[in-house]
Order: structure tokens, then sequence, then C-alpha cells
């Protein structure tokens, strides 16, 4: 299960990045916006993870 969630935050880190990318590339401040904030959920869900494998040990 918690490689599931891991996976699932790389997965939204990376599809953040190429939001913003393709946002900042034909001047889009909407999807660069949204991009950012798939970035932050990816970031969050990974953070929780690792919080949780730090209590594992």
């Amino acid at each position: 299960m918690a490689t599931d969630e891991k996976n699932r935050a790389k997965t939204e880190q990376a599809k953040g990045k190429v939001k913003e990318a393709a946002g900042r590339a034909v001047g889009n401040e909407r999807l660069t916006a949204e991009g950012r904030a798939d970035q932050t959920k990816g970031d969050a869900r990974q953070a929780k993870e690792k919080a949780k494998d730090a209590f594992k040990h």
C-alpha cells in the first residue's frame, strides 16, 4: 500500500512539472498554477509517506 502511495506522489509531481512547463511555454497562467498545485499535492503526499516510514522503524 505504501509503495502505491509513493508512486502516486511521484506521478503527481511529474504531472505537475509537465503542466507547469506547458503553461509557461504557451503563456497560460492557469495551467502553470495547476501544475504547481499538482506538484504541491505530490510533495505533501510524499512527506506523509516518509513520516509513516520514519515511525515504522
